[in-house]
């Protein structure tokens, strides 16, 4: 029996696990939410898959997307990441990773629950898209805009409006499985 999903993941076995175990569910950690938000900056410009596929050597590379860790690299520790092959090689991404976790840490020494602050811009609950096709499914919406807008503020970089709108798909703020695949009604509730 075919199984239908959401026809973006194809029939790659790395891919499809991707959808069919991680992509749409709700994400509440905030250190597992900046670690996306990472990847997904790290994307900007290329296909989902190229990050997928490099996912374990950026968590060996950027010590688990820990941000502790991260906002106290050092320029050296910049150019060493600028030649791991295992990463996507671009000074202005490597180099918002670690203004990323400063930006987070900052937050946070103010209190500030990165989580909280990220949901509060869908209510707190997950918005449940009706898409049928592909094409109905948008690449940003008024919260994304608004989030990207959010973090521009608080000195995030790589959070455009796209990337910001494929940020809260994969961590389920929006749930944009098409609505015969079969993980809608499980990522709905």
């Amino acid at each position: 029996m075919k199984i239908n999903r959401c026809s973006w993941c194809g029939e790659d076995p790395l891919y499809v696990r991707y959808h069919d175990t991680e992509w749409g569910i709700p994400e509440r950690n905030s250190q597992a939410l900046f670690g996306k938000l990472i990847l997904d900056g790290a994307q900007a410009g290329l296909s989902w898959i190229t990050i997928l596929r490099k996912r374990e050597n950026y968590m060996k590379a950027f010590d688990g997307l820990d941000p502790v860790k991260m906002a106290r690299y050092s320029d050296a520790k910049l150019e060493t990441l600028m030649k791991d092959p295992g990463i996507v090689r671009n000074r202005l991404k490597i180099l918002s990773a670690r203004r990323n976790a400063r930006a987070f840490l900052r937050l946070r020494n103010q209190g500030i629950d990165f989580s909280e602050i990220l949901w509060d811009f869908v209510g707190g609950k997950p918005i449940q898209n009706v898409w049928k096709t592909m094409d109905e499914v948008p690449s940003t919406s008024p919260e994304a805009e608004a989030m990207s807008r959010a973090l521009k503020k608080e000195d995030f970089n790589f959070v455009g409006p796209t990337i910001v709108y494929a940020f809260m798909q994969a961590v389920g703020m929006v749930n944009d499985h098409l609505v015969d695949c079969f993980r809608y009604d499980e990522c709905a509730q």
